[in-house]
């Protein structure tokens, strides 16, 4: 399938600054999220969408882990600081985020349960350092029921800056 015969929204969550990255805490410019998801606008030409909060998150990372702990325990819907526009413009929407605690930034819950995505297909793609997709994927296909959730993929964020290549073939696959 060509990429221009469906219009794709790439909506992603990405902390930059203090980030754990291969055993460290390191300073990012941008965050790892944000870079795949740029691979992916490049290869695409779908249209970017940063999911953010109205509330930002601590600087200091081992703080945002604890306010992402509080978050997932309270099951809380962090407010969002926008909203797309035109929802209905887009069939295909790869959704991005790190995985906190096991599964998505609470942000992306708030995201996906302020749409109707019926019909749509969903790829997600996430970021980590060592823990994968977590229980992500199965959170979205249970939030969204009515959409096609598929070519779920986890990448090394430490790696993420050199994953052209990776993110190229994960798209070819899924076009196939």
């Amino acid at each position: 399938m060509n990429s221009r015969e469906k219009k794709y929204l790439i909506a992603h969550f990405s902390r930059k600054g203090n980030n754990y990255v291969s055993g460290k805490i390191v300073n990012l410019p941008i965050g790892n999220t944000e870079v795949i998801a740029k691979m992916i606008k490049e290869i695409t030409g779908g249209d970017l969408f940063r999911i953010d909060t109205i509330k930002p998150y601590p600087e200091d990372y081992t703080e945002t882990t604890v306010v992402a702990k509080q978050e997932l325990h309270s099951n809380a819907r962090p407010e969002l600081l926008d909203y797309v526009v035109d929802i209905d413009a887009y069939k295909v929407v790869f959704l991005g985020y790190p995985n906190w605690w096991g599964t998505m930034p609470m942000a992306v819950y708030t995201f996906l349960e302020s749409y109707d995505f019926s019909g749509k297909t969903i790829i997600p793609f996430c970021t980590h350092e060592g823990s994968g997709l977590g229980s992500s994927a199965r959170a979205i296909a249970k939030l969204c029921p009515k959409v096609e959730v598929v070519n779920a993929i986890a990448f090394h964020g430490g790696s993420a800056k050199n994953a052209r290549g990776e993110v190229e073939r994960w798209i070819q696959k899924w076009q196939k």
